[in-house]
């Protein structure tokens, strides 16, 4: 697992968006970026998430910010999901998990007891510079997106 932290650079990465470009650090170079990292497209938590950063998408692009979603499911699973759903943000998938490991949020769980592993809903802003500004972790699903919009505002304020 990778313990990231703030001012750190961020991991190399390639990701395939539900429109079937590519996402990577170099691409993001030079403008701010914030990536939220979900468990499942179409789950109770993961569809309100992703309603609440596409709703406040225009505000992002607003701070000229780029806003990814990044989960474990497939290009085909995404295009559906903003489909339903009529998201206005890119998702990228990472079926193989590697930027997820990468970013160290693919961690042991607990639920009712039971362990396993799985994605630690977590959320990143990249500063222009290509390094790691915040990290803030999705403890209330509710307000997430709101919360990494004022974080970004202070970001930008230096």
């Amino acid at each position: 697992m990778t313990h990231l932290q703030e001012g750190d650079p961020a991991p190399a990465f390639t990701l395939l968006r539900d429109d079937g470009s590519t996402i990577t650090p170099a691409a993001l170079k030079g403008r701010p970026a914030v990536l939220f990292f979900y468990p499942e497209d179409d789950s109770g938590g993961c569809v309100d998430e992703n309603q609440e950063f596409s709703a406040l998408a225009a505000e992002f692009a607003a701070r000229s910010a780029e806003l990814i979603g990044i989960s474990p499911d497939d290009v085909e699973s995404h295009r559906k999901f903003r489909t339903k759903y009529g998201l206005a943000i890119p998702l990228g998938a990472d079926p193989e998990r590697k930027t997820i490991e990468a970013f160290g949020l693919w961690q042991m769980k607990k639920l009712y007891g039971r362990e396993f592993m799985g994605l630690v809903r977590t959320s990143f802003i990249i500063g222009a510079d290509g390094r790691i500004a915040r990290i803030i972790r999705a403890t209330r699903i509710k307000g997430h997106a709101a919360k990494m919009l004022a974080a970004l505002d202070e970001v930008l304020a230096g």
